[in-house]
């Protein structure tokens, strides 16, 4: 998909200085460009980098004035950054302006969607489905019967979302991640095997979330798996049932998080963290990455470690740790005094 530098600026609101009808086809760092590329130029840093890039198309604050001739076309804004993120999340929406139903794809009976609707090919609606306005669904995705999934959401290739499901608006999900699987429910038994608990519940995420690829939230086993509002989960994470995550908490790659624990709102969790069933973390808690939670933590706590404890203790017993060989052979000499 090609743009004219005239375009670009129709889009951004700004002046273009040099050719407007010179195309760009790809995006690319200023020191990197080449033709038919299109950059920015924001942080002083890199301002002899304009004057050799062979990119077609610069996009730079409207107080720069080149000291020496250059080749590329500029496009003056009064943020480049805040502009060239603007292009950034414009390109993102056009690449995704798809719609219409591939074939082969299969739609069960009483299933309902709104306008723009876009379905791959080798997907299939369950029955009773009830999808929004704008939703997008890449090829080999799974939807099962009677899931709920409100408007401007996409989901990319390889999606399965399990029966029952509640999906909000504006939620995007990526590739291979599987909501509303069975939560992990067996019951001992006196032979030493174990009984399936059969899991019931449902998932409910809802809107303006986002989950990366190959993340699991399991259906809960009564009532609902949450993920409330503002939510953003990254790739491989683990949400068990009956777990609710409160609004606009993130949680980095590799995170698990045990049966019926309920994380508060603005949480930020750090990757490869475990934390136990049964417990609450409150509001706007921090946990470090290869955390261990095995309790609760109050609003504002900012933990590391496993077992996790306060940060700045940790910190400070870290150099205890990297230390104990000497700190043991001080103690051997004193004692032998």
């Amino acid at each position: 998909m090609k743009f004219t530098a005239a375009q670009i600026a129709g889009i951004l609101q700004g002046e273009v200085v040099g050719n407007p009808e010179v195309e760009v086809y790809k995006l690319a760092k200023i020191e990197e460009g080449t033709e038919g590329s299109l950059t920015f130029l924001a942080n002083p840093k890199y301002i002899n980098h304009i004057y050799s890039t062979q990119a077609s198309v610069t996009i730079v604050n409207n107080t720069f004035e080149p000291e020496q001739e250059i080749s590329t076309t500029l496009i003056k804004v009064e943020d480049a950054y805040k502009a060239f993120s603007q292009l950034l999340e414009y390109y993102n929406q056009v690449k995704l302006m798809k719609s219409g139903i591939e074939h082969p794809s299969v739609i069960s009976e009483d299933v309902t969607y709104g306008s723009d609707l876009y379905l791959g090919s080798f997907c299939y609606i369950g029955k009773n489905v009830k999808i929004g306005k704008n939703v997008k669904i890449y090829p080999n995705s799974f939807i099962g019967d009677n899931v709920v999934i409100g408007n401007n959401c996409v989901f990319f290739a390889g999606v399965r979302i399990y029966s029952e499901t509640v999906i909000g608006n504006n939620c995007t999900i990526h590739s291979g991640t599987i909501i509303g699987s069975d939560g992990f429910g067996f019951a001992p038994q006196e032979d030493g095997t174990y009984k399936k608990v059969p899991q019931i519940g449902n998932v409910i995420i809802e809107d303006n979330v986002e989950i990366g690829a190959c993340s699991t939230i399991d259906r809960a086993t009564l009532g609902s798996t949450i993920i409330r509002n503002g939510v953003k989960l990254d790739n491989h994470i683990q949400v068990a049932h009956n777990v609710e995550i409160g609004e606009n908490t993130v949680i980095a790659s590799q995170t698990g998080i045990a049966g019926s624990t309920k994380i508060g709102k603005n949480c930020m969790i750090g990757g490869q963290v475990g934390i136990v069933g049964h417990i609450t973390i409150g509001n706007n808690v921090k946990i470090q990455a290869q955390s261990g939670i095995g309790k609760s933590l109050a609003d504002g706590e900012v933990v590391q470690g496993t077992p996790a404890f306060n940060y700045g203790d940790f910190a400070k017993s870290f150099v205890h740790f990297k230390n104990l060989p000497k700190i043991v052979a001080d103690i051997e000499n004193l004692k032998k005094q």
